[in-house]
């Protein structure tokens, strides 16, 4: 466990360095703290959007850690429960209303999207702890929020407002600041705090839901958690860097043959692989050709379908009866 853990601290770090350095101006470790102009790059640019892409990354392969392990569904990411959806829906809200040039009211309507998302999962699912009950539930919120979305892209003011929405929707860290650091990072922190304090709940859990509750397990404060976690910081998440797909998905599968199959292992180095794979898409995203950058959400997606193919076809070499 030590090794892996290791191996991944490392490919962060790498990823950090990496997010610093690249981009369509290279700076070389020599301009670093000089009076070179490219260092300014760097303190001014560079850095806040380093931070948040490790933060970013991190909640979110933890959370698709921690879903996967209480769902028991290796397909289950943070969009499942309808928590990214939500958050977009209250950021695209605020888009469309004319405060694209007011950070601290997008950042607080994402962030009311998923408080409303965590609320009504506890009013749609109950005290059950029924997994069940809470994909449905999130599949209900995450259905209703594209749907509400995409009919408020659709009457959208003026094409301004249209294309500021879309292009958040896509997500990205491009010119993010130090304020948006300071925000997003206490509930990202928070929400990593609640995330773990479930690995051994979900150890119990791979058990079978029987003999977890034998064990004293409580499904419902469980589920509270979880839902609590996932809601501050994904919510967080999607607040300071718009939707960033298949992060959660993608990780637990990548550090699994590292680490077992044992939830509570799988947690902190789904937490790294995250910080390391949204760090390093973040800055090979600069280097696409063009004027323009690759938008992170879409080099996410350009990476994950045919991830998410492939686990789908070797499932069904698993399973053919499926």
């Amino acid at each position: 466990m030590k090794r892996p853990v290791l191996l991944l601290t490392a490919l962060a770090l790498l990823g950090f360095v990496l997010s610093l350095v690249a981009g369509k101006v290279w700076v070389p470790f020599s301009a670093w703290g000089s009076d070179d102009p490219r260092w300014w790059i760097i303190a001014e640019l560079r850095l806040p959007r380093a931070l948040l892409g490790l933060a970013v990354g991190a909640v979110l392969g933890l959370s698709g850690a921690v879903l996967q392990g209480y769902l028991r569904n290796p397909l289950a990411d943070p969009a499942l429960i309808g928590v990214s959806s939500t958050a977009g829906l209250g950021a695209v809200a605020a888009l469309l209303l004319g405060f694209a040039g007011a950070p601290l009211v997008l950042f607080g309507s994402a962030m009311a999207g998923a408080g409303a998302a965590v609320l009504l999962l506890g009013l749609l699912v109950g005290r059950s702890g029924s997994a069940l009950a809470f994909i449905l539930a999130g599949t209900v919120l995450q259905s209703l929020a594209g749907a509400l979305t995409a009919f408020l892209i659709s009457v959208a003011p003026n094409p301004y407002a249209m294309s500021e929405a879309i292009g958040w929707m896509m997500g990205a860290l491009t010119d993010r600041s130090m304020d948006d650091v300071a925000r997003g990072l206490p509930f990202m922190a928070a929400g990593t705090a609640v995330l773990a304090t479930t690995g051994r709940s979900l150890d119990a859990l791979s058990l079978g839901e029987e003999a977890a509750r034998s064990l004293g397990l409580r499904l419902g404060r469980l589920q509270a958690l979880i839902a609590l976690g996932v809601g501050l910081s994904v919510g967080a998440a999607v607040a300071v860097s718009g939707v960033v797909g298949f992060v959660g998905l993608i990780v637990p599968h990548l550090v699994r043959p590292l680490v077992g199959q044992k939830p509570s292992d799988v947690l902190l180095p789904s937490a790294l692989g995250g910080a390391a794979l949204v760090t390093a898409a973040d800055a090979l995203v600069r280097l696409a050709p063009g004027a323009e950058e690759v938008r992170l959400g879409i080099a996410m997606a350009l990476l994950g379908t045919p991830f998410f193919l492939a686990l789908l076809l070797r499932f069904r070499r698993e399973q053919p009866w499926a």
